[in-house]
């Protein structure tokens, strides 16, 4: 399958509504539809990754998790999250369409309405600090979802009773009807598409089959995980309907700002203030660690601001893995304030007593200004 951007596939703007994303989509449907194709591979392809454009560009919730984290909002361990073309094709066109390009479509969608139902999947966000992040993190999280009915397994019937096959459909959850050269199919009015009738409702539930119930479930988060991961917890989501399994549960997370260390994968980066006597003279700083201690880091006599230095094996971990980053750590030099009168008068000493070899950078600076000014406004060539 195509990793174009969906968009692009569609041939819409990111900023187009709903009614521009379909129009885009029937148009490009009807072309590449694998009937109207036979025996064309690339158009058999160019219709299965259109489809899977639409089913999520049409969703409002799937195009918002897509427009922030990409494909990686519905890709990862357990399945795509993707909705079957079949079922796609028959949505936009109706199950007309199914029944005349030679009834797959509507043959698919009519086994699974009559069937048992996946329940949906759930999402749950999280916000963890970076040293959550950094040693791992396990946490307690209530989840409201749809539990199937306990007193009538689901079924939605009153305990000691069954659900009666619909009569209207035969089970099937839908009726055809010929109109013209189409043969329209509809979901089955008298049983709301389920193939079945519930004569004495559960009163637990009132004939749903499913009630909602809150959860509490322990969420492992591993360490090394970074902003925009998702977790997937099968099995953690909505009930199915009609003895079909549950949905899966997706945690995304999201790593707060933090007010020292600055991340970029498995690597860390601060900026320490130096007072200016031990930036001048040279000496020994402590550098904070993301594990909460600190690291001592030699400082050269005459360091200036944005001398960069890197402590081995002080960043991130790797996801699953046993090695680590590194920490970058910029310095600043911290020029004193609210001086002494006697510390004024010992700084104004020390600069009296220093000449141009002291400041090589301002020295440096005012011979290229005065190059500049004796060229007429002209920097000469190097």
């Amino acid at each position: 399958m195509s990793h174009r951007d969906f968009y692009e596939i569609l041939g819409v703007e990111r900023s187009a509504d709903a009614g521009a994303i379909k129009a885009a989509y029937r148009k490009l449907a009807m072309k590449y539809h694998p009937d109207q194709n036979p025996g064309d591979v690339s158009a058999e392809e160019k219709f299965k990754e259109i489809n899977e454009a639409y089913a999520i560009l049409s969703d409002a919730e799937k195009r918002a998790q897509y427009d922030r984290f990409g494909r990686a909002a519905f890709e990862g361990p357990g399945g795509g999250g993707f909705t079957d073309f079949h079922d796609v094709f028959s949505e936009v066109f109706g199950d007309a369409f199914g029944d005349f390009f030679g009834g797959a479509a509507g043959g698919a969608r009519q086994a699974r309405r009559s069937g048992p139902e996946r329940g949906s999947d759930l999402r749950y966000d999280m916000e963890i600090t970076l040293e959550q992040a950094f040693i791992g993190h396990e946490r307690q999280v209530v989840v409201p979802r749809e539990m199937s009915c306990e007193p009538c397994g689901g079924s939605g019937a009153e305990p000691g009773t069954n659900a009666e096959t619909c009569g209207a459909c035969g089970g099937a959850g839908q009726v055809r009807a010929a109109q013209g050269m189409f043969r329209i199919v509809r979901t089955c009015p008298t049983c709301g598409g389920r193939g079945q009738i519930v004569r004495d409702p559960c009163k637990a539930c009132s004939g749903r089959g499913r009630v909602k119930r809150e959860r509490t479930l322990a969420v492992k988060i591993p360490a090394g995980v970074e902003d925009g991961t998702r977790i997937r917890l099968s099995g953690e989501g909505d009930a199915g309907g009609r003895g079909g399994p549950p949905g899966d549960l997706y945690i995304f997370l999201s790593v707060k700002p933090h007010k020292i260390f600055e991340r970029e994968g498995m690597e860390l980066f601060c900026r320490v203030p130096v007072p200016m006597t031990t930036a001048a003279l040279g000496g020994d700083i402590d550098i904070p660690t993301i594990d909460g201690g600190k690291q001592a880091l030699t400082v050269m006599p005459g360091a200036q601001t944005g001398r960069r230095f890197r402590i081995k094996n002080q960043g991130m971990p790797r996801l699953h893995g046993r090695d680590r980053g590194d920490l970058h750590v910029e310095i600043l030099v911290e020029t004193p304030i609210n001086l002494s009168a006697k510390q004024k008068k010992l700084l104004q000493e020390f600069a009296d007593g220093c000449d141009a070899d002291s400041h090589p950078q301002t020295r440096g600076f005012f011979d290229v200004m005065k190059r500049f000014f004796e060229g007429g406004g002209e920097t000469p060539n190097r």
